[in-house]
């Protein structure tokens, strides 16, 4: 195989005794007699004694492409790295693994920011920076020893800091990605598991800014996802670090409290000109405003990864969302990520699918109530519904699915009604394909997979365990299991929880069209305000005090409802020049105080 080459084999889904070895059978250095394909025996490090390799030394490459046709399980992928990727991979998880090239570069007193897919390397290489996990070079059988690992970065901006966390002179704080784990971690409430990492002593400060003081003293399995995040970024920011890792702040938080993370993180930065913080993030608005500098990552996910020298963060973002990276000189995307003011369907003053009440729904006496205000929602209309967390939005939804009954107002609408929920909790140990083949007759049918499954990319997680999948993953399988109902109303509930921002594209695209072709109404209730602006034709904005009483509006057209969600926070957009993307104004900026006397928060006209 070429220098530039590599092959990958998804032990996941390579299973020998299913297909008689018809990769090694059709391999043509094979049949003249070489070992390129071959069993990996019994001293594999990973996988099963069966399960194959790929010798790259022999390989012919991508060219080939034989077993990759010829395996019916879609485990190997021949792949041709570009060009410029001229040294071995900073890492490599195993032969025929993914292998991860370059690293980002943290940089004293500021925030740096990385923006890729999932499965690309970001957290590989969060590791590597953690001092989690030695890079080993590419050389997974002898891995090298800090003595290699800071020869190959000397001259660059790496080898300091490599050095001084190879000696121990550099303290890491690192926030988890997936915070819906950590109750099975840490038993014992959320006061036991701050108070511990109280460094700075911060702590209090932090726990009023994040507005976490009502859940001290509650066990932590019992508080909700977004409690969840804000005490792990609470925990995060309160040790006294040199380094501080934040994988994903945005998941759970309303746009309010993601606005507050991000002023902690940038506080903490400029406290102190030798600390640095690095961000993976997938809300690009919060990452925009957050980041001083910004790696992007690209590759293959699940193969390989390219992290690239630092760019602007504005031009980062849009080249990333183009789909071509300037000073790499690479095509990462064959179309770009556009942005439109508005979604442009006008179904939304067609035919009624369903006028509604005033609603009033109450937890009890001095507990949270949420009063609706009635209103009509339209055939193949998507409706957009955002407010801060607690203020009931999951309460209406639960209303509309039946699940909850008003104290007062009536739904006497005949629906049949589908629902994602917020949470996406996985306890069958069910394949796939078994769960969603359950769901629907249309299962594995060309119409399905190219309304649900291509869109969501399910194929290569089709024959996985539900217990198996990521965060990401879980969520893809539960809005395809939402839309794939014969329903008349779908109601989902935070969708773009854990994807990256083509996935929730993708997302976005799959929900619009199956509307569409379906003559389906969509609810969907997220604090992504990429997802919203592309996906919505209308709003229901959600007000009130959080935890105590909430008021939903009427549906409303969407700059009227984005502009009246907007001021309650006072946090103002505009629309990227270039690209049309939705961006922060920075608080008290010009552009910010003059859209605010214009009373035009989403995007001056």
């Amino acid at each position: 195989m070429a220098d530039d080459s590599i092959a990958v084999v998804d032990l996941d889904r390579c299973q020998p005794d299913r297909c008689n070895y018809e990769c090694a059978n059709y391999c043509p250095p094979n049949r003249t007699g070489k070992e390129c394909i071959t069993e990996r025996g019994p001293d594999a490090d990973e996988g099963d004694p069966d399960q194959i390799r790929i010798s790259e030394e022999l390989c012919l490459g991508e060219t080939c492409g034989i077993c990759v046709e010829k395996c019916p399980f879609d485990a190997i992928e021949i792949i041709n790295l570009p060009a410029e990727l001229e040294d071995d991979p900073v890492h490599r998880y195993g032969e025929n693994a993914f292998a991860l090239y370059g690293l980002p570069t943290p940089e004293p007193g500021s925030v740096t920011g990385i923006l890729g897919p999932n499965g690309i390397g970001k957290s590989t290489a969060v590791h590597a920076l953690a001092g989690e996990r030695i890079p080993n070079l590419g050389d997974h059988e002898t891995p090298p020893d800090w003595d290699r690992v800071l020869d190959r970065f000397r001259g660059t901006g790496l080898q300091e800091y490599l050095s001084a966390l190879e000696s121990d002179t550099v303290t890491v704080s690192r926030k988890p990605q997936y915070v819906d784990q950590i109750p099975a971690q840490f038993d014992g409430n959320t006061r036991d598991l701050l108070e511990r990492t109280d460094e700075r002593g911060a702590l209090d400060a932090l726990i009023d800014r994040l507005n976490i003081r009502p859940v001290m003293d509650q066990d932590i399995d019992s508080i909700s996802g977004g409690e969840l995040q804000r005490v792990a970024i609470a925990a995060c920011l309160a040790r006294d670090a040199d380094f501080y890792f934040l994988d994903e702040i945005t998941p759970y938080l309303d746009i309010g409290q993601r606005m507050v993370a991000a002023r902690l993180i940038q506080e903490l930065a400029a406290d102190d000109a030798d600390r640095s913080m690095l961000v993976v993030e997938h809300d690009l608005a919060i990452l925009d405003l957050l980041a001083d500098t910004l790696h992007v990552a690209y590759g293959e996910p699940g193969a390989y990864g390219v992290i690239t020298d630092p760019k602007s963060v504005r031009n980062g973002i849009n080249e990333y969302l183009g789909g071509y990276l300037d000073n790499e000189n690479m095509r990462i995307r064959p179309s770009a990520i556009t942005f439109e003011e508005h979604a442009p369907r006008v179904s939304s003053k067609g035919t009624p699918l369903v006028t509604y009440p005033d609603l009033q729904q109450s937890y009890g006496t001095d507990a949270f109530e949420l009063q609706v205000e009635g209103g009509t929602i339209y055939e193949s209309e998507v409706l957009g519904i955002v407010g801060p967390n607690g203020i009931g939005k999951s309460t209406l939804a639960k209303l509309f699915a039946g699940s909850l009954t008003p104290d007062n107002g009536s739904l006497g609408f005949d629906l049949d009604i589908a629902y994602k929920p917020q949470y996406v909790e996985v306890d069958q140990p069910m394949r796939v394909d078994a769960f969603l083949s359950s769901i629907t007759d249309a299962f594995g049918t060309s119409y399905w997979n190219t309304e649900v499954a291509d869109p969501l990319q399910l194929d290569r997680i089709m024959e996985q365990n539900l217990v198996d999948l990521s965060g990401g993953e879980r969520q893809r399988v539960a809005i395809a299991a939402c839309l794939s109902e014969d329903a008349d109303l779908y109601l989902l509930d935070e969708p773009s929880a854990h994807l990256d921002v083509e996935q929730r594209v993708r997302a976005t695209t799959a929900i619009r069209r199956y509307a569409e072709n379906h003559d389906a109404t969509v609810l969907v209730i997220d604090h992504d305000i990429y997802m919203i602006d592309l996906l919505a034709d209308r709003l229901m904005v959600f007000d009130g005090e959080p935890a105590e009483a909430g008021y939903a509006s009427k549906p409303q057209a969407m700059r009227a409802g984005m502009n009246d969600f907007l001021s309650d926070l006072e946090i103002t957009f505009r629309r990227d020049e270039r690209t049309g993307r939705p961006r922060i104004n920075k608080p008290d900026s010009q552009k910010d105080r003059q859209q605010k006397r214009d009373g035009e928060y989403y995007y001056a006209p």
